[in-house]
């Protein structure tokens, strides 16, 4: 097995216990009777527990080195993904979504800088492909959590069973890494703004990775309260929602090719816009699903196309910038939650994810800056 190969099925197997706890969250607010505000306090802690990492996640990383920031934060994501579903209380959910956004943190930049090592080392690019595993795992981990709760497994349970399975296998796959892969960048430095043309690409993926957030934490709320879904049926649109983002990132590297980023990232957003449109109006169930699955359309190539425009931007160095990139984009996924549920506590769960089209309408303005030519540092 080549190393782009192990590297794409780390990429599939991290999000598999995360995408388990989706369909879980009505479950989870209904045992705490938690409010929408009260869910989206809950849920705060995620944003809390990135911006404290983004202080040090970077250097851990580059200390550790690829490998070994997967050997040892694979165990500890699997670990305290448990926290949430054991949770008593709000303070004590929002603090154990907090952990488990740190770790999310440090083990997605691990995985992306792996990711960048694989592509210069067998002069292929896979970022897009890699990110539609993703996708795939997440769809997989909401589908078999949709699943268990239908079938009424306690949420620990299925998390559990999930542990036995994906961990081992990332574990095997993380111990045939290379050993001493050449290092992504010279030792990063203190902690300063990012350079303009950066912040612009971090914004460009800000709004669609916040949308991407919301779709990801309220979706399967939004089916339940718009037309009385079951559990099952709003596993189903988060499923949908993620098999849309996993397949249009599988063709991401080349559309990406033929059409260039700013063109593809503009049109892809508007796709977005639509969908959200459709999601906010929508008469039926399968309206809303249909409606997900534009939104996951439109959200699905940004990161992986900003990441490559990080890459090529002036900073410090790559690993620096695309540390930044990746703290930003996770930022926005676990900002979007919250900022919904505010939004539904005062107006409604569609007024609530109404809030998604101007951060689509802000990706599609800012879409020109990925084609800015390489500069040389």
């Amino acid at each position: 097995m080549s190393l782009q190969q192990r590297v794409l099925w780390l990429f599939f197997l991290q999000p598999v216990a995360f995408g388990a706890w989706i369909p879980r969250i009505p479950q989870i607010q209904t045992k705490l009777a938690l409010d929408p505000a009260g869910l989206a306090l809950a849920l705060a802690g995620g944003p809390v527990g990135t911006l404290i990492t983004l202080l040090f996640a970077d250097r851990l990383v580059h200390a550790l080195g690829a490998r070994q920031t997967t050997l040892v934060f694979f165990p500890v994501f699997f670990a305290v993904m448990a926290l949430p579903l054991l949770a008593p209380t709000l303070p004590l959910l929002a603090l154990s979504l907090a952990l488990m956004s740190a770790s999310i943190s440090i083990l997605e930049l691990g995985l992306n800088v792996l990711a960048s090592e694989a592509e210069r080392l067998e002069k292929r690019i896979i970022m897009s492909k890699a990110h539609g595993f993703w996708s795939l795992g997440l769809m997989a981990g909401t589908a078999l959590g949709a699943i268990a709760a239908g079938l009424h497994v306690a949420p620990i349970a299925a998390n559990l069973a999930i542990t036995l399975f994906a961990l081992p296998a990332a574990m095997w796959f993380g111990r045939e890494l290379p050993r001493a892969a050449p290092p992504a960048s010279s030792v990063p430095g203190k902690i300063a703004l990012p350079h303009p043309v950066l912040l612009l690409i971090c914004l460009y993926v800000f709004g669609t990775a916040l949308t991407e957030g919301a779709v990801a934490d309220w979706s399967a709320i939004y089916m339940r309260d718009a037309f009385g879904s079951t559990p099952g049926i709003g596993g189903l649109a988060v499923s949908a929602f993620s098999l849309a983002v996993a397949l249009t990132r599988m063709m991401g590297d080349r559309l990406r090719q033929r059409f260039g980023p700013a063109r593809l990232g503009r049109t892809l957003a508007f796709v977005g816009l639509a969908g959200v449109l459709l999601v906010v109006f929508a008469p039926s169930e399968s309206a809303g699903i249909l409606g997900f699955v534009l939104v996951g359309i439109g959200a699905s190539v940004a990161f992986p196309i900003g990441v490559s425009a990080a890459v090529e931007a002036p900073g410090r160095n790559t690993a620096s910038n695309v540390a930044t990139l990746s703290f930003i984009a996770l930022t926005g996924f676990l900002i979007g939650p919250l900022l919904i549920g505010s939004i539904t506590q005062l107006a409604g769960i569609r007024a609530g994810l109404g809030v998604l089209f101007p951060m689509l309408a802000l990706s599609a303005l800012l879409a020109p800056v990925l084609n800015r030519p390489r500069i040389t540092r």
